[in-house]
């Protein structure tokens, strides 16, 4: 097999140095260093993603694709595929700061109304004694806390400040109102640790839905990711039911859209030869506000998950 080229070491050493990149981005770093337009490069890029590839597996890197759930995005990243404790040392971060982190993805992924972010309150007071494997046990025999001293030592400015290096690094991103939420490199680097922790996946593209909308039954695991459900539901043009139980799916944003939109095309009242669109609108609008109110009694209960079933039968 032949080494990899200059080429290819380019592209690997850009997204080592700048992190994970947005998908025309690194398309158009691609097309500058091949020399390739956008219409003959498809199947070289993908030869030189499997070379790339192919080369990384030796020590257990991978330069794979992922989606930003918040806004359907893609982007490219390089990741360590080994979750030994010798790769652990290779991050710049502490062993209460990695468990702090965790603590928050953690409380993300058990979060039944899959926001896919909790409060930065919430954040900050992550208990890392729960991270530390045995600790809780020792902890009730001995009555007495057994954390290291690096652990107890762990004020509320270290974890502020750690919070913020984590979304400055990609792990975490900052939302509004004051929220944390999952970053694109945990997207790309935690994809086989959410199916081990069984976050429910996504209907439509089978991937973990961390940010995504669930089905208002609450006995129903249902989930879509919002740009899957825009495929699933609108450009498919079929029914909005859920494919667990068969309940109306809610209403979600781009239908009011749509709805804008058709409205826009509606004549004036001074049109000389009024027509059927209007009442077709309204008769659409009636069956949208059925749908909503159908819909409505059930959305602010709370749902419970396999994963954190099990966490509270502990």
């Amino acid at each position: 097999m032949p080494p990899l080229s200059s080429r290819h070491h380019t592209l690997i050493q850009a997204l080592l140095s700048r992190g994970p990149l947005r998908e025309a981005d690194f398309l158009s770093m691609f097309s500058d260093i091949t020399g390739m337009t956008s219409d003959s490069q498809n199947q070289l890029f993908k030869d030189y993603l499997r070379r790339i590839n192919e080369e990384l597996s030796y020590a257990q890197f991978e330069l794979r694709a992922c989606r930003n759930q918040f806004n359907g995005e893609v982007y490219y990243g390089v990741v360590n595929n080994a979750s030994d404790d010798q790769s652990k040392l290779g991050t710049k971060y502490t062993l209460p700061q990695i468990a702090f982190y965790k603590g928050i993805v953690e409380a993300i992924i058990h979060d039944s109304e899959a926001r896919g972010c909790i409060s930065s309150t919430d954040a900050l007071y992550v208990q890392l004694d729960m991270q530390v494997k045995g600790t809780s046990d020792s902890y009730s025999q001995e009555g007495g806390s057994q954390l290291p001293s690096a652990f107890t030592n762990f004020p509320m400015s270290l974890k502020e400040t750690t919070l913020q290096q984590l979304i400055k690094d990609n792990w975490l991103c900052s939302l509004p109102e004051g929220n944390i939420g999952i970053g694109v490199r945990s997207f790309l680097d935690l994809r086989t640790w959410f199916q081990t922790n069984e976050v429910p996946a996504c209907d439509v593209c089978n991937e973990a839905a961390v940010k995504a909308q669930v089905c208002h039954n609450e006995a129903c695991n249902v989930r879509f990711h919002l740009y899957c459900l825009k495929v699933k539901f609108f450009k498919q043009k079929v029914k909005r039911v859920c494919p667990g139980c068969g309940l109306p799916w809610p209403l979600i944003p781009w239908v009011k859209a749509e709805e804008q939109e058709l409205d826009d095309h509606i004549p004036s009242q001074n049109a000389t030869q009024p027509s059927e669109p209007p009442t077709k609108v309204k008769r659409k609008r009636d069956q949208v506000n059925n749908l909503s109110q159908t819909t409505t009694g059930t959305s602010d209960t709370k749902r419970t998950t396999r994963t954190s079933s099990r966490l509270a039968a502990k």
